[in-house]
């Protein structure tokens, strides 16, 4: 444990050493002014700009000349390297005013001379308990990033490449709100011209949302590659979300998603919408899109649930859109009228890829932050260039 005291009175520093010294207390550093104290703080980093010196307390004197006390303690609030260690004001001054003036500029405690060693034991150790504390959240919100850290780049991994094929170009826009995602996409090529293509947006955000969304990410995986149909995809993905026992029973996890199989040979797309935002197919005919609306409850809320597909036809040079709400949150109005001015906004940006991109990362009208998933699907006809 490491105390610096900081006194322009080399009499006042002898003694609150040899109190320290004492008390058990024997790795000691001394400034005898302010600007001493920042030098030797900067210099105690061992050259890194960034990591916080090991200094444990500071027993600051209020009543110093070019700098006093206050107002140094104000500048180690400042600094993000030394805001964090506690300091104990030493003054003579009796003045509650000023008392009060060093608390808020940052100091924790004070003890006044002249100095009493009981006294000034017991805030030491009260102190040096509060940077113990201090330290322990530290390490544990340090640890808890890089966790963070890892899971986002474990979700990402599961996220799948952009498509471009003779027949078909598939490409996702995407940002988290947070460090980790409710939001997920996925595509599966069942065979030369059959695809199956989702958008799920489970409840909530942060860990309790990505989980589940990695959970779901894991049964679509397997289900597109075994069952595929949209019906019975989205029946498994209830299922499977039904069977988790939560804790809290209060606390319920489900999730919205559009599921599309595009038969490019036939030219037909089937598709379910449980309770997502409305999918937009664009023919190159056509001024107004084709919605993908609702057919079906969000999955996850009700053990028996009808999963209704439908059929629409297909065309080359056909765009379809598939979303979730955070896409919307850049529009104004209620939830019809954000999809209206969302499918003007695409039908004009078509061919523009960087307009897009700025719908991912435009600021929301309301302030709430919120994941944005749009992935593009691009029906090419033949003789092309994709």
């Amino acid at each position: 444990m490491t105390v610096l005291i900081v006194d322009d009175n080399a009499m006042n520093v002898m003694v609150i050493q040899e109190m320290l010294k004492r008390a058990g207390y024997d790795d000691f550093r001394v400034a005898y002014s302010a600007e001493e104290m920042f030098e030797l703080l900067n210099n105690h980093g061992e050259g890194n700009a960034i990591a916080t010196p090991n200094i444990d307390l500071i027993l600051l004197d209020l009543m110093m000349p070019a700098m006093d006390g206050i107002e140094a303690c104000r500048r180690l609030q400042a600094n993000i390297r030394f805001k964090d260690i506690p300091v104990i004001m030493v003054t003579a001054i009796g003045d509650s005013r000023k008392l009060a003036e060093a608390l808020d500029a940052g100091a924790i405690d004070f003890v006044t001379k002249p100095i009493n060693k009981t006294e000034l034991l017991a805030r030491i150790r009260s102190a040096l308990k509060l940077k113990r504390e201090l330290d322990w959240h530290k390490e544990r919100d340090s640890r808890m990033r890089q966790e963070l850290l890892l899971a986002r780049q474990v979700q990402e991994s599961v996220l799948p490449d952009k498509i471009e094929e003779s027949n078909l170009r598939i490409k996702a826009y995407f940002q988290a709100s947070e460090e980790l995602a409710g939001d997920l996409y996925a595509w599966h090529k069942i065979d030369d011209n059959r695809w199956a293509i989702a958008v799920i947006d489970a409840m909530g955000h942060g860990i309790s949302s990505s989980l589940v969304s990695m959970f779901i990410a894991s049964i679509l995986k397997e289900s597109m590659r075994t069952l595929w149909s949209p019906d019975k995809v989205f029946a498994e993905i209830n299922r499977r979300l039904m069977g988790l026992q939560w804790e809290n029973e209060l606390v319920h996890y489900y999730c919205t998603g559009i599921y599309v199989t595009l038969d490019l040979e036939r030219r037909t797309l089937e598709y379910a919408n449980a309770g997502h935002p409305a999918g937009l197919l664009y023919n190159a005919e056509a001024s107004l899109p084709e919605r993908l609306s609702v057919s079906s409850a969000p999955l996850g809320m009700f053990d028996s649930m009808e999963i209704v597909s439908r059929s629409i036809s297909l065309s080359p040079g056909d765009s379809l859109y598939l979303f979730t709400d955070g896409i919307l949150s850049p529009f104004q109005g209620d939830d019809e009228t954000q999809l209206e001015q969302l499918a003007s906004f695409l039908h004009q940006a078509r061919e523009d890829e960087a307009s897009i991109e700025q719908l991912i990362v435009i600021k929301p009208l309301d302030g709430r932050s919120d994941d944005r998933c749009l992935v593009k699907v691009e029906v090419i006809p033949r003789g092309a260039k994709p």
